[in-house]
Order: structure tokens, then sequence, then C-alpha cells
């Protein structure tokens, strides 16, 4: 391409008739591996930046706390995914029209996480105590009275 030389591989996705190409200028035995956990990177990111917890408005220039700052969004992200993961099986994510998902499982997480803090109802506070039990590794029990949230 332009006088380089370059890998490609390619493979189908989900939805009918589309590809994902991924093209480089240094060959790796997988390379749609290696694109898979580049995105898995690039989202983590995103979500502890713009799409999140807004890290970067904290405008930490400080290596030692800025390193103490990702380690504890990196434990809050692992929650809310989980929290999402856990809610989704109660009340799976709706669908848009291209079949994508509305919103993220972190997103998910995130956002009834923020619903329960900001409710004072003691039904709310128990569900907050289960989600709670994920960060010491326990299986939160299913919900069993619905639970309305805005998403």
């Amino acid at each position: 391409m332009w006088g380089c030389s370059v890998y490609l591989a390619a493979t189908p996705t989900l939805a009918e008739g589309e590809h994902v190409i991924v093209i480089s200028n240094v060959y790796t035995p997988n390379p749609l591996d290696d694109y898979k956990r580049r995105w898995e990177i690039a989202t983590l990111f995103g979500c502890l930046k713009s799409r999140g917890f807004d890290m970067e408005r904290t405008h930490l220039r400080d290596l030692e706390r800025l390193s103490k700052l990702l380690a504890l969004l990196s434990l809050a992200f692992c929650w809310c995914y989980r929290v999402g993961e856990w809610r989704a099986e109660q009340k799976p994510i709706r669908r848009l029209k291209h079949k994508r998902p509305a919103y993220s499982v972190f997103r998910y997480g995130l956002d009834y996480l923020n619903e329960l803090l900001l409710k004072s109802s003691e039904r709310a506070m128990n569900q907050f105590n289960h989600a709670l039990g994920f960060l010491l590794g326990e299986q939160p029990p299913p919900i069993t009275v619905p639970f309305a949230m805005n998403r």
C-alpha cells in the first residue's frame, strides 16, 4: 500500500455482510486477537474518561496520586461492569433498531448504582448493599421486586 508492506486480516461480523478488517505494518500471528485486546483497552479508557467517570476533569499531574486514582477507578469500573452484567440478567438491555445494545454493560451498571444511591427507599438501599457484595466476590440474589429504572 503506497509502497509499504502491510499485513491484512479480516473476519465477518455478526451484522450480515459486514467485516472487521485489520491492516498493520507489523506482523503478528493473531492480528484480530490483538485488535480485540486493543479495543478493550480503548473502551476501558473511554469509560474512565468521557463515557463514565470523567477522570480528566481532576487535572491531576502528580504520578503517585494519578496512580492511586487509576487503581480506584479500575476497581469502580469492574464493579459497575459486574453490576451491569447482573442487572442485565434480571432485566436485559434493550436493543436498538440496528440490533446493538442501547448502552454498554458498564453504563447499565453505573446508571443503576447511581439511581440506587439517589433513592432513599429501604428497598433501594438493600439493592445497593447486595451490589456491594460484588466487591467481596459474593453473588447477590436475583431482584424479586421489579425496580424501576430510567433505562
